[in-house]
């Protein structure tokens, strides 16, 4: 089961963030007559419209896709609640299976928080969200839940190097009627459903490594969205509990498995 879990984080990490990890399609000219020019406006919509938002917060639930020795899938659910506000601050509260976790971003400081060890890390951080997302990701081995929408440019990120784009049809998510789209890159195929309307929230978002056989994917629902939630700075900065202890981040290339807090140096 460790093994399992390591290989949950780890594609985590590998695919949460798709928009930075691909690279050009070969051929523009294949790649024009795919790409459904409908499905890349509406895509371009939903973009604009989450990065002109200063402050947002929503409700996620992951379900990551696994593979076991035997061959048989398993499916681990961690559910998030995460709140932005532009340019510096970000808090994301996690648990589920794999971990229980609070995120911390203030502007200046990066901190880890779990609860459940009653331990926590902390680094110095960049100054805006856009670069502590690539710090955490290439240093810490961190990545938030739909980190790929959160980017302001979030648009030519994810196109990069996109060979189809497609609409397949209006859905009802949890209510929302969406357009649903569907794009393709190498090695990785992902789905949004965008809400039909004034504010062309994303309501779920799927991604899946076409480089193997198993397909294994990562989806994530969102819901609860608030475009203007009255949050006051003072949530952003971690402030420890009485009892919990200070460890050091783990470095990346020893920590064998991504987002492993408990196991830290100390």
């Amino acid at each position: 089961m460790a093994s399992m879990t390591s290989r949950m984080a780890s594609a985590w990490l590998a695919l949460g963030v798709l928009a930075l990890s691909m690279t050009l399609a070969p051929q523009a000219g294949a790649q024009a007559a795919a790409v459904d020019p409908v499905a890349v406006q509406t895509l371009k919509r939903m973009t604009d419209y989450l990065g002109s938002l200063k402050q947002f917060s929503v409700h996620t639930q992951v379900n990551l896709e696994d593979l076991l020795p035997s061959g048989q899938r398993v499916d681990t659910d961690v559910s998030a609640n995460v709140i932005i506000s532009r340019p510096n601050k970000l808090r994301a509260g996690r648990s589920g299976e794999l971990f229980e976790q609070v995120f911390y971003y203030d502007g200046k400081t990066l901190t880890l928080y779990n609860p459940t060890d009653q331990v926590y890390a902390s680094e110095p951080a960049p100054a805006t969200i856009e670069a502590l997302l690539d710090y955490a990701r290439e240093s810490l081995g961190l990545t938030i839940p739909a980190a790929d929408l959160v980017y302001r440019n979030a648009y030519p990120l994810l196109m990069q190097g996109v060979t189809a784009a497609t609409v397949i049809g209006k859905a009802d998510i949890n209510g929302v009627i969406c357009d649903h789209l569907a794009f393709s890159r190498p090695d990785v195929d992902f789905q949004v459903w965008i809400a039909d309307g004034k504010q062309p929230l994303p309501y779920k978002y799927v991604v899946t490594d076409t480089s193997t056989p198993a397909l294994i994917s990562i989806s994530t629902l969102m819901s609860d969205w608030n475009v203007a939630p009255a949050v006051a700075d003072e949530r952003f900065t971690f402030v420890p509990p009485a009892g919990v202890k200070k460890i050091s981040f783990m470095p990346l290339e020893t920590s064998g498995a991504v987002e492993q807090l408990p196991g830290a140096s100390q």
